[in-house]
Parts: structure tokens; sequence; C-alpha cells
């Protein structure tokens, strides 16, 4: 996730360039022809392209307004797994008097649910931070997080059981258990289920037509400075046009997605820190991008 601003700037620049550039280099060609050519038939009607712009204007608006939501409950929802985290461990401490091995097991699970979310490979930490006994149960079966959270779920019964602990005080570890998995299946549902073609493809396609159409109608007015403001506005919808592109799979790796590691590790040093383990520092941020 893209926290710089100024730095941010310059990535939609850069994502922006090769079409920008094509864009640029079509209004040359439609200057020049219309100019040293004087080709009749370029001399097309401001009105239509004034009242397609309008209209994809609020297409995008409303497109990215979608995107966004999508972004922004994946953000949502992953407040509450650290919530709920940091809950569970502080829980199994006081109420279960110990069970660091849970602790650490609940510090793994976010690792997990964000390889899972971004179809990535398993890295080096579930396998740090779990029992070889419970890593080998986790790793045979589909929906690794889901999985993790049952063996936790068995260890927190387990200890209930074997210290004659209070049901109402199982009830409560258990029910951050069950938030915990309604969130995941929040994100889950965000992953499986895109945004309809209408929204995902449409957009890209419209945009790039009405580029294209753009200097067309602009040359009779702009003459010469065609390409300066045609590609300021091209560039407009273009930039619109990737911003909803980029929010509506926030779990896609790159620089606009959630900053799931950073958030898995966070979850970690707040787990692992009362329990005496060391930990290490933060992700730090990388050239105004938090991973």
């Amino acid at each position: 996730m893209i926290v710089d601003k100024n730095y941010g700037l310059w990535i939609l620049l850069r994502e922006t360039a090769v079409p920008l550039g094509i864009l640029a280099l079509w209004d040359f060609v439609v200057v020049i022809l219309y100019q040293v050519y004087h080709q009749e038939w370029m001399e097309q009607p401001a009105l239509p392209i004034s009242l397609m712009g309008s209209a994809l204007a609020l297409f995008l608006g409303v497109r990215n307004n979608a995107a966004y939501a999508r972004w922004w409950e994946g953000r949502s929802l992953w407040g509450l797994i650290t919530n709920n985290c940091r809950s569970f461990a502080r829980e199994a401490a006081t109420l279960l008097g110990g069970r660091p091995d849970l602790a650490r097991a609940m510090a793994a699970y976010p690792y997990l649910l964000r390889t899972a979310l971004s179809n990535l490979e398993q890295g080096p930490e579930a396998k740090r931070l779990l029992t070889p006994e419970m890593y080998a149960r986790v790793m045979s079966r589909a929906n690794k997080p889901n999985a993790l959270l049952y063996e936790i779920g068995l260890g927190v019964a387990e200890e209930v059981a074997l210290k004659n602990i209070d049901g109402a005080v199982h009830g409560t570890v258990d029910r951050i258990l069950s938030d915990l998995a309604n969130a995941q299946g929040g994100l889950e549902r965000i992953k499986n289920t895109p945004l309809p073609i209408q929204y995902s493809v449409l957009p890209l396609l419209v945009v790039h037509v009405f580029c294209i159409v753009l200097p067309l109608s602009a040359v009779q007015s702009l003459g010469w400075i065609t390409p300066l403001g045609s590609s300021l506005v091209g560039f407009l919808f273009q930039a619109l046009d990737k911003s909803g592109r980029d929010l509506q799979e926030p779990f896609v790796p790159s620089k606009h997605a959630l900053p799931m590691l950073t958030m898995s590790r966070n979850i970690e040093i707040d787990l692992l820190q009362p329990i005496g383990d060391e930990v290490g520092k933060p992700i730090a941020t990388s050239r105004g991008v938090q991973p």
C-alpha cells in the first residue's frame, strides 16, 4: 500500500506512462494530418465527445466507488483480525493460564491468511511459529487458515478440560475464534467475488475509445496545442480507470494492495512480546510503499 503521497504520484505517472505516450503520439498524428495535410474528415463536432466524456466520468466514478468499497471492507476486516488476535493472546494468558504455543499459533494465522488470499507460496513464518505436529496437520488441508483456527480451538478445549476451566470462560475464548472465522469468510468473499465485467472491463475499453476520438474533436479549436490539451484530459481518464482497477483487487500483490505482510508482522510482535519471545522490528516502509 502506498503511504507516501509524493511517491504515490510518481508511481501513478509511471504506471500510466505507456498509454499516455501512445495517446500523445496519436495526438501528433492527428495534428499533422489536420494542420499540414488538411484532412477535412477530422473536423468532428465537439458536442458528442463532450457528452461521452461526461457519461464516462460518471461511469468511472460509480466503478471507482465500488472498487474502493471492496478495498476498504478488506481493510476493515483485517482490523477485526488484528483486534481479535490480540484479544485471544491476552485471554490465553489470563483466562487459560498460559499456553504460549497457542499465542504463537495465533501469530502464524495472519501469515497463512495473507498467502491464501494472495495465492502465494507459504513463507517460513508459519513453520517458525507452529509446532512441527501442528504445522504438518495444517499444511495437509486445503484451507490452511481455517485449519489453524480449528487446531487452536482444539488446543483451547484441551486446556479447558485439563484445568477444569468454567464453560463461560471457554465460551469467551471460543467467541474470538468465531469472530476470526467470520472475518476470514468476509475476506474470502471479496476475493472470490470479482466486480461484474461491466465494471472491470467496459471502463477500460471506453476510456481507450474516448482517448482515440478526443483529438479529432479538439484539433479544430486547439490546433497545434492539441497534444497538450488532449494528453492532459486523456491522462485524467487513464488515471481514474487505473485507480479503479488497482483498488478492485485488494489482495493481488501490488503497490496498491492492502499491506497484509506489514499487518501480519505487527500482529506477531504484539502477540509474542508479552510471552517473552524475541521479536524483530516492524517491517519498514520501502520507497513509500508498505508490503
